[in-house]
């Protein structure tokens, strides 16, 4: 039940997404500004990356379902978020769907 005396904002974003196929662990696999920022985390980035591909080979081949959104937001910055979508494929047409994102801004207590 919603309590009608909380504060809340709402925004809804309109934006596309293409789905994909990531093989398990896979996800774990990430590049960051920080691990360019040296030859040293350079190296600690290619290690921690092949740490996970060993270990997702190890544990066998699972594939995932995910959909990678873009819109753009208030200030007309580009933004990129994932949604898991399950280790079923997903039953669209295309793998170019639209897509629509709702923000809801609130205040605990």
């Amino acid at each position: 039940m919603e309590d009608e005396n909380v504060s809340k904002t709402k925004a809804v974003f309109e934006g596309e997404a293409r789905i994909g196929e990531v093989m398990g662990g896979f996800q774990a696999i990430r590049l960051s500004p920080e691990d360019m920022s040296s030859p040293l985390s350079f190296q600690m980035a290619l290690t921690r990356i092949y740490e996970s591909l060993m270990k997702s080979l190890e544990e066998g081949p699972k594939k995932k379902y995910f959909a990678e959104v873009r819109f753009k937001d208030d200030m007309g910055n580009p933004v990129v978020i994932s949604i898991d979508l399950g280790d079923k494929p997903p039953l669209f047409s295309s793998d170019k769907v639209k897509a629509r994102v709702l923000v809801e801004i609130y205040e605990e207590e």
